[in-house]
């Protein structure tokens, strides 16, 4: 998709600016307010990254998998050489080497400690997601055996949205969020300007924000079923 020329972060900064009565319509900001807008933009967007669903970064990532190991790095360099993601989703899947797809149930930290064998082989149905700060980690159970690694697991996974470097480049944002974004620096920067005017850039950057957040969801209905792993499972007493 082509990214609107008029999508970018000097536009952004030069309406934010504008909006929080710091810059004058028509004028240049200075180099110095640009580097420290950059900044500041880009801090904002790796927040926005974090808020809610955001389809568009949103990957299906493959992960190899290898007979005998249980754990692979998703970072860079690491097993599977990526940006670390800002997290996984519940939703995943085994892909054997006939292309059939086999549904993997994410687990949560308890319920992978309460594991009795982890080191068991076998065919992989879960997976647990340790958060690093420099990686997340992803822990296959059954572990993999020989005809396990002959397939792949796939994970849906939320990367954070690309870094910009350049006044002139395009965001990595869609067009329709150009808004949130503009008001949110006005917000950032209106501090230390007359409340009324501060207030108003807090309360247009949460609206924009709240309105995005709204619609940034899947078209298709979203069904609820309960997880059947917990069923059945044994009863004991402490």
């Amino acid at each position: 998709m082509t990214i609107p020329a008029s999508n970018t972060p000097y536009r952004a900064i030069c309406l934010g600016l504008q909006d929080a009565g710091i810059l004058p319509f028509g004028a240049t900001p200075s180099s110095e307010l640009l580097a420290e807008c950059m900044g500041r933009l880009n801090d904002l967007i790796a927040f926005y990254g974090t808020q809610g669903i955001r389809l568009w970064l949103q990957q299906d990532l493959s992960i190899p998998l290898v007979a005998g190991q249980a754990t692979y790095s998703l970072k860079p360099g690491g097993d599977v050489d990526v940006t670390k993601p800002l997290r996984i989703l519940p939703e995943g899947y085994y892909l054997d080497s006939s292309n059939n797809k086999r549904t993997l149930t994410m687990l949560s930290r308890s319920d992978y400690m309460r594991l009795s064998r982890v080191v068991q082989t076998g065919a992989v149905s879960q997976f647990f997601v340790d958060k690093l700060r420099d990686e997340l980690s992803v822990y296959f159970w059954l572990v993999p055996d020989a005809t396990a690694a002959t397939g792949t697991a796939h994970l849906l996974t939320q990367f954070p949205a690309a870094r910009f470097t350049e006044l002139s480049e395009g965001l990595d944002f869609p067009q329709e969020w150009f808004l949130a974004l503009r008001w949110g620096l006005a917000s950032e920067v209106s501090v230390g300007q007359p409340l009324a005017l501060a207030q108003l850039c807090q309360q247009r950057a949460a609206e924009y924000l709240q309105a995005l957040s709204d619609w940034d969801v899947e078209d298709a209905d979203t069904r609820f079923s309960p997880d059947l792993a917990r069923f059945g499972a044994p009863r004991r007493f402490r």
